[in-house]
């Protein structure tokens, strides 16, 4: 997915090899272990080609081999999630300065000085617009409330295959933006033509259910028109959902260590989005959704607590750190 976006973006991209060594099993890790020595020799012909002024990590294995190979180049990590990984960790050894989302991240770096609070960075095209603007766009009219349901670019099974059981009961209170992830695409489109004939006499219901494999400049406006949005808590929600002020149902993915989790509870002790676990969807997400939906007082002020959280120069900071950095090409780490 990271292929795609960077390509439609116009930015040059050229993949190393990488792979994982934490939590992979024996019998895997003598073949991670080459792959990542395949990623070393890579990365060092890129770094001969390319001969850049400053290096930026943003984490993961596939980092690791460009770290190593470009050691003596002014490099900047920035931490997207409340709590650094594995992979991150060993990178801060590599990092002449490192930025962070939140204040929260300051804790994982004790021995550091050379930290700034950036907040997440988003993409100028992501930008808020007026409801009624983005309402319009989507077809979308009257008073009705707008859920929005969004699991990333590969998609979210669980959230899927739960919002799929609730929807008869949810379409009568709400128009709702599903955006579904590439992964069950065909599935939901499927669900999506047989959706008339399930509803019976309520059929027209149907009009208010829209459903995308995925939105690249609309994103904006999908954000813009809801009122609430159900997603996993990646590090994206740190940064667009204050960004737009919008109150969140997170459901953090389970088997990513414990780093959605951390990034849920940051947003949830701050009033500004509620938790729900993966395994309690199917029993809890028609309830939370509907109770927060007719509670327009609460809802107002998760949005407020979430706005407040908004960081839109984030993007700026970091490009400042980079070309900071990159004046000082030529020195060598001492």
């Amino acid at each position: 997915m990271e292929v795609e976006l960077v390509k439609r973006a116009g930015v040059p991209f050229e993949a190393i090899p990488a792979a994982g060594l934490h939590g992979v099993g024996l019998r895997a890790l003598p073949g991670n272990t080459i792959r990542l020595l395949r990623g070393y020799r890579s990365a060092r012909d890129v770094l001969d080609r390319f001969q850049p002024d400053a290096l930026f990590f943003t984490g993961g294995y596939v980092a690791v081999p460009m770290a190593l190979a470009g050691r003596k180049i002014p490099a900047l990590l920035f931490v997207p999630d409340i709590e650094p990984g594995l992979a991150l960790k060993v990178l801060t050894h590599f990092a002449d300065k490192i930025a962070v989302s939140s204040e929260e991240s300051l804790a994982f770096f004790p021995a550091r000085s050379d930290l700034s609070v950036t907040g997440y960075p988003t993409r100028p095209e992501l930008k808020p617009i007026s409801r009624e603007e983005a309402r319009a766009k989507f077809g979308i009219s009257g008073e009705l409330p707008v859920l929005m349901v969004f699991g990333g670019s590969s998609g979210a099974r669980s959230i899927n295959r739960a919002l799929l059981t609730i929807l008869p009961d949810l379409l009568g209170e709400m128009h709702i933006i599903h955006v579904s992830g590439r992964l069950d695409w065909e599935q939901i489109a499927g669900e999506r033509e047989r959706l008339t004939s399930k509803l019976g006499a309520r059929a027209s219901l149907a009009d208010r259910y829209q459903v995308f494999p995925y939105l690249h400049e609309e994103m904006g406006t999908a954000l813009s028109a809801a009122d609430l949005v159900v997603s996993r808590a990646g590090a994206s929600s740190l940064g667009e959902l204050p960004l737009f002020g919008l109150p969140a149902v997170l459901v953090p993915y389970p088997y990513a260590w414990r780093y959605q989790m951390v990034n849920a509870e940051y947003l949830a002790q701050r009033g500004a989005a509620v938790i729900i676990a993966d395994q309690d969807l199917p029993k809890r997400l028609a309830a939370v959704v509907k109770g927060l939906m007719n509670d327009r007082e609460k809802l107002e002020g998760m949005r407020r607590a979430m706005s407040a959280l908004a960081r839109p120069e984030a993007a700026s900071a970091i490009a400042g750190l980079l070309t900071g950095l990159a004046s000082k090409v030529g020195q060598k780490r001492k």
